[in-house]
């Protein structure tokens, strides 16, 4: 997952026609951090990788990584309200 993140990653800096001292200046950190990346080595700090995202304008789908869902004990706790309905009473 890594390599192909990397390649992507490679890929939208060639892109904007920068060059690695280019990218890694604008992201602020070294040549060698940005071939990491590029080659999909797992060294490189998460900070760093959301920071070269956010340079590229592709935060996006980390804002659906993050929304907030159900969870099991919301959804269990809705199926039991719903299955401990009481049969009416009927009055003869």
């Amino acid at each position: 997952m890594l390599s192909t993140l990397g390649a992507r990653l490679r890929r939208a800096r060639l892109e904007r026609n920068d060059t690695m001292a280019t990218f890694a200046e604008r992201l602020g950190v070294s040549e060698r951090t940005v071939r990491a990346m590029e080659q999909g080595l797992a060294t490189v700090q998460i900070g760093t990788w959301i920071n070269a995202l956010w340079i590229l304008d592709a935060t996006e789908p980390l804002d659906r990584l993050l929304e907030p869902r159900e969870s099991l004990l919301d959804r269990a706790r809705a199926t039991q309200a719903v299955s401990r309905k009481r049969a009416s009473r009927r009055r003869a």
